[in-house]
């Protein structure tokens, strides 16, 4: 959860003014505002989320040591494959995540058929991702989407006009999903380099290679 600041302060010649921040993490907004009652010039601080509701200090410090039993700081990528001759897609996702003081990766592939082109199976990885994501009690909470697909990353960030029914059909389906899991997505391209785990996981799939585990991170 991404989280802003309304400070005021006051100088020691009884001046106050009002300032509030852009959006950042909690520990971050928890530490600056350590920071500022410690110079005893911050007269009051309020945390605002999002969604507009207001927080006190104590209430985001219990929050997070609530959100440490559960998994967060969440990361997806996906990529899906197409294959011509056969007409399957393979389906590959990673979600990272952390919980109870350690970091995990998680991976899953499946094989589907009744797609018609890469573009489907794209944004049918992400829609097994986010049902993974689901099974492991991820909600309402800010979650980084990552792919190597143009068409689906600039798609869901309204960037891209969607033209074809059967994407449409998708994007509701991946939107629908969202709401479900109560979590803000923010949906960034990358190089196909940097998506090679998922990538691997299609690949495998469509050679009927099935995969699905968690491994604890160092």
């Amino acid at each position: 959860m991404q989280i802003k600041m309304d400070i005021t302060y006051r100088t020691p010649g009884g001046h106050e003014a009002f300032f509030n921040t852009e959006e950042m993490d909690i520990e971050k907004a928890l530490n600056i505002a350590e920071d500022l009652e410690r110079t005893n010039r911050a007269k009051h601080i309020t945390f605002i989320d999002r969604y507009e509701t207001s927080w006190t200090k104590k209430e985001l410090t219990q929050y997070l040591k609530e959100l440490e039993t559960e998994p967060h700081n969440v990361v997806i990528y996906f990529d899906g494959s197409f294959d011509l001759e056969t007409n399957q897609s393979g389906l590959g996702c990673v979600i990272y995540y952390d919980q109870n003081g350690s970091s995990f990766r998680l991976r899953k592939n499946a094989l589907i058929d009744g797609l018609d082109n890469n573009n489907e199976s794209e944004y049918a990885a992400l829609h097994l991702a986010l049902e993974a994501a689901e099974q492991l009690g991820i909600d309402h909470l800010d979650v980084w989407i990552k792919g190597d697909s143009k068409v689906v990353i600039n798609q869901l960030n309204d960037e891209w006009p969607c033209l074809e029914e059967s994407l449409s059909k998708w994007i509701d389906r991946i939107e629908d999903k969202i709401d479900q899991l109560g979590i803000v997505p923010s949906y960034e391209y990358v190089s196909r380099k940097k998506n090679r785990e998922a990538d691997r996981l299609a690949a495998q799939a469509v050679q009927e290679v099935e995969v699905s585990s968690t491994v604890t991170l160092d």
